[in-house]
């Protein structure tokens, strides 16, 4: 879908808060900090926020449980329809309404400022823009945390704000201005609620709000949340601010006013900076000048982020969003990248895959430097590698790694549990938060840790000796164990071994390519080409012709085999590769794995993989399909155009924004976590490969 053409409306009758059902998964837009994201519905509500971190307990889940998970909402009073779009090479998100009677935005994001010596520290805050444009519109704002996935309670007081610059002009009585403050002893966190009102056009008043409490006790709220309602008028502007508050409390006087400044004779602005300097620098005084400055900042980082691309391929606009949805899921103290910033959405509406992927996989590793890599953002690459590369110095006293770590890069702490208090999305049950599979043991890990420290060294920052000497231990420890089975799926050990080769070739290739010491070099050889042949010789499918998941199930098909050209196990014209394509791309009823252009990983109703339930096609897998028709299409044109087709094809299923989840149902809906970060890596990779193929063809 076209970038500019990223807008999206729908029809919304008059809005009844005890009655809001789910919205769909792909009706969301997402904004972050490198820090957390929230995710943003179109109809204007908060359904997914943890803080401080993305693996954080939630304050707001309604995505999860539509009536105690809690939500930050803002919408209108009257029959509206909506529309959401990014601002040009942006992430910041805007949600507009519109019925006959008037036109209202609501600006949402996450501050980033540029990175500056000088710059003011990360502020933490939710910024909440709302703007009438045309006319009138009356809205209703809800703020109803939950926090601690919807678990522990909070008390909530309504008090008077001193950290908000009094209002224009300066002889007009105001309102108290008021601060809702959210407490929860028991989950460790203090969120409170903040506004500045101002308007645009001089024969305006700034508009007024008066908070009231919300109980929502009766839906299973342990704490009371707040609400108000306005009514704007074109040229009033409503900026909300959500927060943890800083532990210094100011007195009421520290706030500045027009008259405290006329009193002592000195401008308002010049009152309003020295009362800022006194208090801590990540609480600085609300104004509306700080604001607009804020939003101006936020919107420069991003804009000048993805303007250092170098990719000047096809399909520019859907690369840009992918990029700019992968800096998203980026971790920035320490460099990782997360698999995607939502947790437990299901595979399957009504299933029980509901995973949480709020940490940063192992196997997603080469995938996503080499999406960076071909964009040019190398300072993100490296940084990933730092990340990498510590869990390599940390390893487990055996020399193993884990499939995943947090993105503070602990092993240990993402414990699975089961929150069956919250009602999933949908009835989607159970919700889970961590992730058992953090000690499962998946060889393959080792084909893409090894496959993105060769792809670094080749492409990004060149491999010291420090960083080699962990390479030959990692070979010792797939050579020790190539014979054996690993747990890629949860209920019993299962030989998937084409990432294994993967593993002992960038040892050697590391080894041969900057002449490092390779003292068994000739074990290398022979463990790297015994299981190229045994692969060939166990994990074929002669009859069926195919390569079979797994050496115990070699009449189940496997779409991850698709991988196979792309990380040169073989040739994407290799007759055996081909055959496995041409029966991947067969229909379900006919044996295969692609449906409506898409393609599912295995067949469920085929093979036990411990969980059970059904699941959509994997967004991933038919990615992987198309790039390999597309290196596929070097020999055989129609297979390119296939290729192609597909893409286009598959960029339809994205949402309005350009962003892509994790799975597609049958009906064409987004099913799993959203955002995804291996199906937009993907996405690039695709379409790098497809315009590199593309061009050479024409060449």
């Amino acid at each position: 879908m076209s970038q500019s053409a990223s807008t999206f409306a729908m029809n919304v009758c008059q809005p009844n808060p005890e009655s809001r059902d789910y919205l769909p998964i792909a009706d969301h837009g997402l904004i972050g900090n490198l820090r957390t994201a929230a995710l943003v519905s179109i109809d204007g509500s908060i359904e997914s926020y943890c803080v401080p971190n993305f693996d954080s307990p939630s304050v707001f889940a309604r995505i999860l449980d539509k009536d105690k998970g809690g939500h930050f909402s803002i919408t209108p009073i009257k029959p509206f329809t909506t529309k959401q779009n990014y601002l040009p090479n942006s992430n910041i998100l805007q949600t507009k309404f519109l019925n006959e009677e008037g036109v209202a935005t609501v600006t949402d994001y996450l501050p980033r400022q540029p990175s500056s010596a000088t710059a003011r520290p990360l502020l933490a805050w939710l910024i909440r823009r709302v703007e009438v444009i045309r006319g009138t519109m009356p809205l209703r704002v809800e703020c109803a945390p939950a926090f601690n996935y919807a678990r522990s309670p909070h008390t909530t007081d309504i008090d008077i704000d001193t950290s908000v610059a009094a209002a224009e002009p300066a002889d007009s009585p105001t309102a108290p201005h008021h601060t809702a403050v959210f407490d929860s002893k028991e989950a460790n966190l203090k969120l409170d609620l903040r506004y500045v009102a101002e308007h645009v056009l001089d024969d305006l008043p700034d508009p007024e709000v008066q908070f009231h409490y919300l109980d929502l006790e009766h839906k299973g709220h342990k704490g009371k949340g707040v609400w108000t309602e306005i009514t704007l008028r074109e040229g009033q502007v409503l900026t909300f601010v959500l927060r943890t508050p800083p532990e210094v409390h100011l007195p009421a006087q520290a706030r500045p006013t027009h008259k405290t400044a006329r009193e002592l004779g000195v401008p308002y602005d010049k009152l309003v900076a020295g009362a800022s300097s006194l208090r801590p620098r990540d609480d600085p005084i609300l104004t509306k000048e700080l604001l607009r400055e804020l939003l101006e900042q936020t919107n420069r980082y991003w804009t000048s982020w993805i303007g250092r691309s170098t990719y000047s391929g096809s399909w520019k606009e859907a690369v840009n969003r992918s990029a700019l949805a992968l800096k998203l899921l980026i971790y920035e103290p320490t460099g990782a990248v997360i698999a995607s910033p939502t947790f437990s959405l299901p595979e399957y509406i009504g299933g029980t895959r509901n995973w949480d992927y709020r940490a940063s996989w192992i196997r997603d590793s080469s995938f996503i430097l080499y999406a960076l890599i071909r964009l040019g953002f190398t300072y993100e690459a490296n940084a990933y590698m730092e990340f990498i590369f510590e869990r390599v110095r940390t390893r487990d006293p055996d020399g193993s790694l884990k499939i995943m770590y947090t993105i503070h890069g602990e092993s240990k702490e993402f414990p699975e549990e089961e929150l069956w208090h919250l009602d999933g999305y949908k009835g989607s049950k159970p919700v889970r938060i961590g992730n058992g599979a953090i000690d499962h043991v998946q060889l393959d890990i080792y084909g893409e840790l090894m496959d993105c420290i060769y792809l670094s060294q080749k492409f990004g920052r060149p491999l010291v000796r420090k960083s080699y000497e962990h390479i030959p231990l990692f070979d010792a420890v797939v050579i020790a164990h190539v014979d054996e089975p690993d747990l890629e799926v949860r209920n019993r050990h299962r030989h998937f071994t084409v990432m294994m080769w993967v593993a002992i070739d960038r040892g050697i290739r590391l080894a041969e390519k900057r002449s490092l010491p390779c003292p068994r070099r000739t074990a290398w050889y022979e463990a790297r080409d015994r299981l190229y042949e045994d692969i060939m010789q166990k994990g074929y499918n002669k009859e069926k012709q195919f390569f079979a998941q797994s050496y115990e199930d070699l009449d189940i098909l496997d779409s991850s085999l698709l991988i196979m050209p792309l990380v040169f196990f073989s040739t994407p014209a290799d007759p055996r590769f081909l055959n496995t394509l041409k029966a991947v791309l067969m229909s379900p009823e006919r044996g295969g794995l692609t449906s409506n252009g898409l393609v599912y990983r295995y067949d469920v109703s085929k093979t036990d993989d411990g969980v059970g339930g059904e699941e959509g096609t994997f967004c991933l897998c038919t990615l992987w399909c198309i790039e390999a028709l597309a290196r596929a299409g070097e020999y055989d044109r129609a297979m390119l155009n296939k290729a192609v087709a597909m893409f286009e094809d598959f960029l339809q299923y994205g949402n309005h924004l350009g962003l892509c989840t994790e799975e597609i149902s049958a009906a064409g809906d987004a099913l799993g976590n959203a955002v995804q970060g291996f199906t937009h890596v993907t996405l690039i990779s695709a379409a790098y490969n497809l315009s590199r193929m593309g061009a050479k063809t024409r060449g």
